[in-house]
């Protein structure tokens, strides 16, 4: 039969929340001061989710150069997505000037960044 004691667990739980409360007060005035700082990480969650979901596909990746040429178009995706650019229509717009260019041409009007509001991307005129 069991006594009234607390579990040990229950009381390791109490615990854990005090002390990861107190570890966290240094950070709770600068919360409280800024009203532009969010309470929650949510919308950073969010965006490193399908990163972490396609990190197990990642694993099958065959050589050093092919994880990082994936990872440069992760980043260059999330760069879009950041900005507000649609990734396929930047992608298809950078892939069909690249080839034009020289090999030591500038390219940085190509990056995700400076193709903000779809502003430089040509309209897609293919309809299906």
């Amino acid at each position: 039969m069991r006594t009234g004691t607390p579990s040990t667990s229950a009381t390791w739980s109490a615990e854990a929340a005090e002390a990861y409360a107190r570890n966290q007060w240094d950070y709770l005035p600068r919360y409280t001061s800024d009203g532009l700082a969010p309470i929650d990480n949510n919308v950073l969650e969010r965006d490193i989710r399908p990163f972490c979901t396609g990190r197990k596909s990642w694993l099958f990746s065959d050589t050093v150069a092919g994880a990082k040429a994936s990872a440069v178009i992760y980043s260059l995706v999330l760069t879009c997505r950041a900005c507000g650019v649609d990734p396929y229509a930047w992608l298809r717009h950078a892939l069909t000037e690249l080839p034009q260019r020289a090999p030591d041409a500038d390219i940085e009007d190509l990056l995700p960044f400076n193709c903000t509001a779809q502003k430089n991307l040509p309209a897609d005129n293919d309809s299906g």
